[in-house]
């Protein structure tokens, strides 16, 4: 998965930033918690990671600098927010789809 380069900023911060890695590992975790669908909890995530960028480009370096030279115009989060939902959380299991009405699940029945 690629991220542009605010989401990869953001990344590597969390990832220097133990306080602030453990606060954000719960967050993804409460998110899925909160929607149980994925994607619904990626699109909430997208959003808070967005406001916490535009935050720390207030105070901290790295992004103030990116601020500085590219502006603050509105940038997706979503391949962020994806990825730390991989990384942070326990893999789903995918429901298993029934079998049509009338088939026996692939079984042979010899009378």
């Amino acid at each position: 998965m690629s991220l542009n380069r605010c989401e990869q900023r953001l990344f590597d911060y969390l990832q220097a930033q133990r306080d602030e890695r453990q606060h954000w590992q719960q967050k993804v975790r409460s998110a899925l918690k909160d929607f149980p669908d994925e994607h619904a909890a990626s699109l909430r995530l997208e959003a808070d990671l967005w406001r916490y960028y535009l935050e720390r480009s207030a105070v901290a370096a790295p992004f103030k600098q990116a601020a500085v030279h590219e502006g603050l115009g509105r940038t997706s989060m979503r391949n962020l927010a994806e990825l730390l939902l991989r990384l942070w959380t326990e893999p789903r299991l995918k429901p298993k789809s029934k079998p049509p009405d009338g088939d026996i699940g692939g079984d042979l029945f010899l009378k």
